[in-house]
């Protein structure tokens, strides 16, 4: 049995109710989650300007043996911290599912505790747009004051340093100017529309686990 079996819906937790249209799915670019959540190209020029350092010690020490020995012994504990945390970013990508609907943004995240975020658009003040060169980009919300949303819980879908209040973040999202445009559109028709949320609980952002094998 596979993780999400359980789902109704690919990334949703139930079968989206009448009224309500899925507008866009979509999921983080695990490359881009390596390089600008776990700075594997910052640690990777640690670890060269490391070697290139403690070169000069070990030629004074042993000469070129010393050097050869020492440079491999960085090379494989580079190797391994980058690989681990290249791992974990695909990891992330594969099991984040984003979710944009007439109503509200869902976020399916987590690797070893999968998890529900439900943001209604009743909650949502405002979305902003961090575009990348290469068309990736994030898009963090602003939700409302009522809503309390964890930090923890949400990293790395959040805004990068940004405690109070915390802002959960659509990130590493391939095509991110057609992204925010679905958004922005989806909001502004929410908004217009007058409608309200049937009930005081839906006015929080709500987590809950997602079914697991």
């Amino acid at each position: 049995m596979k993780e999400y079996d359980f789902e109704p819906i690919r990334g949703l937790p139930e079968q989206l109710p009448p009224g309500e249209e899925l507008l866009w799915q979509g999921a983080p670019r695990w490359n881009v989650l390596a390089r600008r959540v776990f700075h594997v190209r910052k640690i990777a020029v640690y670890f060269l300007l490391l070697a290139v350092l403690l070169a000069f010690g070990w030629a004074d020490q042993g000469g070129v043996a010393a050097v050869v020995q020492g440079t491999l012994w960085i090379a494989m504990l580079a190797t391994l911290a980058i690989g681990a945390l290249v791992l974990l970013a695909w990891g992330m990508a594969r099991t984040t599912v984003y979710t944009i609907t007439s109503r509200r943004v869902v976020m399916r995240i987590g690797v070893a505790l999968p998890m529900m975020m439900n943001l209604p658009f009743a909650q949502i003040r405002t979305a902003d747009l961090r575009r990348y060169a290469d068309g990736c980009g994030d898009i963090p919300l602003l939700l409302a004051e009522s809503a309390r949303p964890s930090y923890v819980l949400f990293w790395p879908h959040v805004r990068p340093w940004t405690f109070s209040p915390p802002r959960p973040m659509l990130r590493a999202i391939p095509d991110v100017d057609r992204v925010a445009g679905i958004l922005a559109d989806a909001l502004k028709a929410f908004a217009e529309s007058g409608e309200e949320q049937d009930s005081a609980s839906d006015s929080e952002a709500e987590s809950s686990p997602a079914a697991a094998s």
